[in-house]
């Protein structure tokens, strides 16, 4: 049975009651993903951990900078499609003019709670009026691409990848659908379409990754970043992300995502219909197996 018609809510187990840490160096806020047993993935709670940090820092006016983090191996091995912890059905408090999902049916469930916490969530962050830089190790795939993606600057160190493997679903992207103006369109589609990993030193080449940087050194080198951004003037900050995010939308990025969202979600309908669940039959299991095998490891 689909997990949109079948009774949804299952046990969830928590494996930890801060899924995000909250560390102030300076004027420099560090969000940190703290989920290292499963990869950073992100359920629910840690999602709306992720915005309470960010407003945090939003109010703190000593705050010049934010970084997004992630501790342990990975950066963020995306959403959360298999932990204990997978608390899709579960209701929260949310921050958006969004109703709640878990009451609703078929594919209403996972349309309404994504414009929350995937579409939604990522678009706040996005707007952030400070500036946020993302410190990436290891795997940042499919949801971590958005965590990664809202941030004004990232810097990657040498053994990161990037991939977004959902076409393995018959889905075309993940939800905040930012492919085509971090790539080039036709390095986005091979991006997708294959859904192979891209080196970050590939990423570095196209301008999706700022800096490289190594495991030893990515602290250091993000610190330095982050130091000089909070030494400038404050209004000046704000004014240049505005400035910038104001140009991709004038070049489609607002009207790309939510046209593909719907895609996003027919993709998910269409697999209800066909398969055992909405995604495509899978699970986080099997996809990443067959991520391992596409990779060559085994």
């Amino acid at each position: 049975m689909s997990d949109l018609v079948e009774p949804r809510q299952a046990e969830i187990v928590y494996e930890t009651g801060e899924s995000v840490r909250y560390e102030v160096d300076g004027a420099v806020a560090h969000v940190v993903m703290n989920r290292p047993g499963f990869n950073n993935a992100q359920n629910s709670q840690m999602t709306y951990a992720l915005d309470a940090a960010f407003r945090r820092a939003v109010d703190d006016d000593a705050v010049r900078v934010i970084v997004l983090r992630g501790e342990g191996k990975h950066f963020s091995a995306g959403h959360d499609i298999g932990t204990p912890g997978r608390d899709v059905a579960a209701s929260w408090d949310r921050q958006t003019l969004t109703p709640d999902h878990a009451n609703k049916p078929a594919a209403e469930f996972l349309y309404t709670r994504e414009h929350e916490v995937y579409l939604g969530m990522c678009r706040r962050w996005r707007d952030i009026p400070k500036p946020t830089i993302a410190a990436v190790q290891g795997a940042c795939v499919a949801g971590g691409l958005m965590l990664a993606w809202v941030c004004d600057l990232i810097v990657a160190t040498d053994d990161a990848f990037f991939q977004d493997p959902v076409n393995r679903m018959g889905i075309p992207g993940v939800e905040y659908f930012a492919h085509g103006f971090e790539l080039p369109p036709r390095v986005a589609k091979e991006f997708i379409l294959l859904g192979a990993r891209m080196p970050a030193a590939r990423a570095y080449q196209f301008g999706m990754v700022n800096q490289l940087s190594t495991r030893d050194t990515l602290l250091a080198d993000v610190k330095a970043m982050a130091d000089e951004l909070a030494s400038r003037p404050r209004l000046g900050n704000w004014l240049t992300k505005q400035a910038l995010n104001h140009v991709e939308d004038l070049r489609g990025k607002r009207t790309a995502m939510d046209a593909v969202f719907h895609m996003h979600h027919f993709a998910h309908a269409q697999n209800d219909l066909t398969s055992t669940n909405s995604l495509g039959g899978l699970d986080a299991r099997s996809m990443a197996a067959a991520n391992k095998q596409a990779a060559g490891e085994d």
